[in-house]
């Protein structure tokens, strides 16, 4: 059986660490979850966590106001550690201190680290609030796949569902930035015949 550890960082369970949790997880306001939220923004029954081929994968509920991971909308997406999970107004952290750390390094060590127009810097602050960069100009508050884009599945049992959709949404959140970033050049010519 597969157990994860949650870090409810804002909200008012601020603070909890929820460690080996066994998957699946389901995240609400009802007593009846694994993970309570006492916030009137999460729905009753509003998200679930399980494991599949090896895999974390996060599933929104349909829930009446979503769930943002890395800052963006999503329904369904393959965990990794360190992902921030905002869920009416409390932000959570998948996986241990030790377990974002020792993903971290073995991205550094195989050499898929990031650019420096997609790392952002993230720390707890004095306040104990999430403090990130935020790029004013552009809108952008995090980037949804902050370790890479996502693996191409196999075949298409639920996993590969996930990662097929996480594709997508990498391909649409690239495209996105381009056009938002992308100017006119007024003193430009046209081509003369």
């Amino acid at each position: 059986m597969t157990t994860i550890t949650i870090q409810i960082i804002e909200g008012l369970e601020r603070g909890q660490i929820l460690e080996e949790l066994p998957t699946p997880v389901s995240i609400g306001r009802e007593d009846d979850n694994s993970v309570r939220l006492n916030d009137e923004r999460v729905s009753r029954f509003h998200a679930k966590i399980q494991a599949d081929g090896g895999h974390v994968i996060l599933t929104d509920l349909d829930s009446t106001n979503g769930t943002r991971v890395n800052g963006h909308p999503v329904q369904m997406r393959v965990l990794q550690y360190g992902d921030q999970l905002t869920i009416g107004r409390c932000l959570l952290i998948y996986g241990s201190q030790e377990q974002i750390a020792d993903a971290h390094n073995k991205r550094q060590r195989s050499g898929n680290t990031l650019s420096s127009t997609h790392a952002k810097d993230h720390t707890i602050g004095q306040t104990g609030y999430l403090e990130s960069n935020f790029d004013s100009q552009t809108g952008l508050e995090e980037d949804l796949f902050p370790a890479g884009p996502p693996e191409l599945p196999a075949s298409l049992p639920t996993i590969q569902k996930a990662q097929v959709s996480e594709v997508f949404a990498y391909m649409h959140e690239q495209i996105r930035k381009m056009i938002h970033e992308s100017r006119e050049d007024r003193d430009q010519k046209p081509p003369s015949d």
